[in-house]
């Protein structure tokens, strides 16, 4: 399992609607092969700061979806909210 972490900023005012389109990615993803789950934080401090933390089966399965969603009409509404690009990181829990 891979757990992929996405970091978002939204432009001041476009909180409310960049919340409603990352909800819906998420929701999305929900029907893809590979996702196992996800969590959507809002930063208490900045509302504009969403971190999305989601379990995929492999990397592949996750990269794979970047790729088939990326054009998709909910991250073309999504884009222009952006203070600025989406951050991605792959992570693996530490077994150790």
């Amino acid at each position: 399992m891979i757990t992929v972490v996405w970091d978002t900023w939204l432009k001041p005012g476009k909180e409310d609607e960049g919340l409603r389109l990352t909800r819906q990615v998420w929701s999305d993803m929900r029907r893809f092969d590979g996702y196992i789950s996800h969590r959507i934080l809002v930063d208490q401090e900045t509302p504009g700061h969403i971190i999305a933390v989601a379990n995929w089966r492999s990397r592949a399965d996750a990269d794979a979806v970047r790729e088939h969603y990326r054009d998709s009409e909910t991250i073309r509404q999504l884009t222009p909210l952006l203070a600025r690009p989406r951050e991605r990181w792959m992570t693996r829990e530490d077994q150790g």
